[in-house]
């Protein structure tokens, strides 16, 4: 009697040091869990600042999406100095990420080329590029 019970007990104790392992193990896969809510509210105020006719609107609302997706990044854990580095080691989490450097090179052009010239078409697709990175990194 006492042997089986003992048997059971270390069954018991193996199986769940064993669950426990797998959270472990998926928690450091998946990283940080990030508030959803936040990230929505921020990317509705991205969708809102975008202006038809208004190029200054465009620049904005891409800055303001690469900062939110850069942003999400750093909670989830992603490693990197800089948004690129962090992109580079978040590519695999992206269904398409090319979309979402073509997008990150535009903000770079606003960030840095005086004078750039964005059409509403380019900030359209720039925006559905991070709002679907944001969705892959669990953002939204």
């Amino acid at each position: 009697m006492i042997d089986s019970l003992m048997i059971i007990f270390l069954v018991v104790i193996v199986v769940v040091g064993v669950g426990i392992l797998f959270m472990i193990a998926q928690g450091k896969k998946s990283g940080k869990v990030l508030d959803v809510d936040k990230y929505r509210s921020g990317w509705l105020k991205v969708e809102r600042q975008l202006v038809k006719d208004n190029e200054s609107s465009y620049h904005l609302a891409i800055l303001n999406a690469d900062k939110l997706l850069d942003q999400a990044l750093r909670q989830r854990g992603i490693k990197g100095s800089t948004m690129g580095e962090r992109m580079k080691s978040a590519q695999t989490m992206w269904s398409n990420a090319s979309n979402v450097w073509n997008a990150h090179k535009i903000r770079n052009r606003i960030a840095h080329e005086p004078d750039v010239k964005v059409r509403f078409d380019d900030t359209r697709r720039a925006l559905a590029a991070y709002k679907q990175a944001l969705k892959d990194v669990g953002a939204i």
